[in-house]
């Protein structure tokens, strides 16, 4: 075999080992392209993941009562659960300015004395701009029934209740410092009776004889019509309403079709 022929066939192999390796490296280049782009997706699926994690944690947090400023009063109005409220609105007050507020009341009252003083609270906040909404689930009594009142805009649940009762102190002693107690115990009932009368249609005359020696449980209905709330909240769809006006006016369509003919 001549020496040109061993070159070419050796020239041969060697371009085909070439080939070969150039394969190599290329099939290598690729598999590696589509693992880095395998990466790259799964990296970015698990961050749109993530994000939309996030982004619902987010919703969620938005969500819950304390971020629309709504507070839930719930159980009996003691020193405890007012200054819990009181330190609430508080915050949301010094963060918000004069953000909307609500109180959702579910309480059976309790002391009058710490009940004022979220009365008074309220006040203040309403004053200093923010608009506070009252509202009652469940029921509003005794104390309860009186912070109800100290909203700009008040409330009620349609199969809600609202109560009215005489202002209630434990008194013992001597006569002198029991005739004391009981002079405090009217004066706390002038305030009540203010309240109550500045805030709706009420006199004291009408609140006096439907409390006396008794609890005075007012349906969302009567509450509307006696002003004491200012829209009844929760009705099933369906109920109709039913209000003295449509009363009014029913019962003349009907007097009107039974009049008798000329």
């Amino acid at each position: 075999m001549s020496e040109k022929e061993t070159r070419t066939k050796e020239e041969i192999k060697s371009e085909i080992a070439r080939n070969n390796a150039e394969t190599s490296f290329l099939e290598a280049q690729a598999l590696k392209e589509r693992a880095e782009a395998f990466k790259a997706e799964s990296e970015a699926e698990f961050t749109a993941l993530e994000l939309e994690s996030r982004k619902r944690a987010h919703r969620r947090s938005l969500a819950i009562d304390s971020e629309n400023f709504v507070y839930r009063f719930s159980g009996d109005v003691s020193r405890m659960t007012v200054v819990t409220c009181m330190n609430k609105l508080t915050e949301w007050s010094r963060l918000h300015p004069k953000c909307k507020i609500e109180i959702i009341f579910s309480s059976p009252g309790g002391s009058i004395i710490d009940g004022f003083e979220l009365f008074d609270h309220i006040q203040d906040l309403r004053n200093k701009g923010h608009h506070i909404t009252t509202g009652t689930l469940g029921m509003a009594a005794s104390m309860a029934g009186i912070l109800l009142q100290a909203g700009d805009t008040r409330w009620v649940g349609h199969q809600a209740w609202v109560m009215i009762h005489r202002a209630a102190f434990g008194a013992w002693g001597k006569t002198y410092e029991i005739e004391d107690e009981v002079e405090f115990v009217k004066r706390i009932e002038e305030r009540c009776l203010d309240i109550f009368t500045t805030r709706s249609k009420l006199t004291k005359q009408k609140i006096k004889k439907n409390w006396d020696r008794k609890d005075w449980w007012i349906s969302a209905e009567e509450a509307k019509d006696l002003g004491l709330v200012d829209e009844i909240r929760a009705q099933m769809p369906e109920s109709k309403p039913t209000t003295k006006s449509t009363k009014k006016k029913a019962k003349g369509r009907v007097s009107k079709r039974r009049s008798p003919a000329k």
